[in-house]
Order: C-alpha cells, then structure tokens, then sequence
C-alpha cells in the first residue's frame, strides 16, 4: 500500500486562483483591493523567509502588502502603538505581525491587542472562541488550512476518530476544535499524555503539530488513514523533515502530506483568503 500524496502547493495554488478572480471582479466593481499590513520585528532567518512568502502570495492575487521592518530592539510599548495605528488605519484590512517575537515582547499581549476584525493569522482569543462556539469567523490559518488539505481527498470525516498531536494556542487547540466542527471525534494530546501511540495506532486522522522531528513514527499510523504533518523542523545537514516518519508511514497511510510542500503553502494561501475576508467585514 503506498499513501497518495496531498499535494498542498497544487490545493494552496488553486485557491490563490480563486481568490485573485474574486479580487479582480470586485476591482471592476470599484472596491478597493485588499490590504495587508505585515510586521517583521527583529531578523529571524525562518521569519523573514515566511514574511518574504507571504508577501509574494499578496503580489500574486492583488493584495496590497505594506512592509514594517522593525529592529530587534523594537520594544513592546512601540509595536503596540503601532498596532493601534494600524487598526485605526481605515485603508488596512489586515494585521499579520510576524512570530516568533523578540524574547523581551510578549506574544499574547501583542495578539491580542490587534482588532479582532483585523486578526487574518486568527490568534485572537475572540476569534479562538467563535470557532469553539461554532461560529467562525477569522480562523487559524493552519488548521484550517488543514481542513481544506483533508477535504481535498474527498473523504467524508464525520465520525471518523482524530488525534491532534500538539496543543499550542496557536495551532493543536484550534486544530482540534476545526476537527470538532467538522463532525470528528477529537483526541488532543500534549507533553504529559500517556500511551500515545496506542492512541495513534486507532486514529482515522492522525494531525501532528509537535515540532518534534519524526516523532510520529510510520508504524504508528493506522492503515488507511489520513496523515496530516504540520511539523517543519531542520536537521543538522540542512534537510527539513516533519513529526511523523514519512517514509515508512506513507506504506500505511490512505493520505499523507509531505513536508515541504504539503500544509505550509496551505497556511499562506488562507492566510490571503482571511485577508479578503477581513476587508468584507469591515464594510458589513
């Protein structure tokens, strides 16, 4: 048995499509493009690498990318001006402030001081929580990213079992709660769990969000089912591999995504959707 591959950079690709036509449509009905404000403070090579995608995705469709480079030394009291400069800014649809922040400013300060209207990466605990009372509005780019990835295989998920390996804030905790909605059986596990590849070995949909490289070993996976690696981690020689042991688990599962290429360019190209998304909002 060998897994098809979900190919995110085919999905991610077509939904830019999709959403460059919608952008150009309502351009010809002379509304505005989409914009899109993205703050990098300090220079983390994986960052700017993230930022500099994010910002060709904004090129490729016709959203307005305004750039605020800021130093390392940026302190917490000058990024949350600017934030409120950039939520009263009736021209700024979206605010993307790039993570991770310098060690001396405060993540969950800095989200949650962004609109919630304006939140595209979905962080803030407002929208966490529309979501969590199957209301969403602006949704975690990643796991819901992943959720296009797993309707892209044209399987039916409900009451199927799926374990979300990871529960940060940012992506396990809303992972599990776009899985939820989505008519699954969730397990969520964390550092303390116990018997963890027991409870691998029974799940339909296996999502890993550890950031622990091959963690997840191949054998764990259940025949047939979906594999969904949200882990990008670089070893020593440069090479980047994800939580699960792809090699061995793509002989067992139905579906698994590759890394790269597989939730990544999925996290970009719903981080754009959400950005289109903000700028209805904000004229409802």
């Amino acid at each position: 048995m060998s897994a098809k591959i979900i190919d995110g950079k085919a999905i991610a690709e077509n939904l830019l499509q999709d959403l460059k036509k919608e952008i150009d449509v309502r351009s010809k009905k002379g509304i505005r493009n989409p914009s899109l404000a993205v703050v990098l403070t300090g220079s983390n090579p994986a960052s700017s690498i993230y930022v500099k995608n994010k910002r060709l995705a904004c090129e490729k469709i016709g959203v307005k990318s305004i750039a605020y480079d800021l130093p390392n030394e940026t302190s917490e009291k000058e990024l949350l001006t600017l934030i409120e400069t950039l939520n009263n800014d009736t021209s700024i649809d979206g605010i993307l402030v790039q993570s991770p922040l310098p060690s001396h400013i405060n993540n969950d300060v800095i989200f949650e001081n962004i609109s919630p209207l304006k939140d595209v990466d979905g962080f803030h605990p407002k929208n966490i929580g529309l979501l969590a009372i199957k209301q969403p509005q602006l949704r975690s780019c990643t796991p819901y990213g992943v959720m296009k990835l797993i309707k892209a295989t044209q399987l039916a998920i409900q009451g199927l079992d799926a374990i979300v390996v990871g529960s940060s804030n940012h992506v396990g905790r809303p992972m599990a709660l776009e899985l939820l909605l989505g008519g699954c059986t969730v397990t969520i596990c964390n550092r303390y769990t116990q018997k963890l590849q027991q409870k691998i070995e029974l799940a339909d949909i296996v999502v890993a969000a550890a950031g622990i490289p091959d963690m997840i070993k191949g054998s764990w996976i259940k025949p047939g089912a979906i594999a969904i690696d949200i882990g990008i981690n670089r070893l020593e020689s440069g090479k980047i591999i994800g939580d699960i042991e792809f090699d061995i688990a793509k002989t067992r599962a139905g579906f698994i995504t590759p890394v790269p290429g597989g939730v990544g360019p999925m996290t970009v190209a719903t981080l754009m959707e959400n950005t289109l998304l903000a700028q209805k909002l904000s004229t409802q």
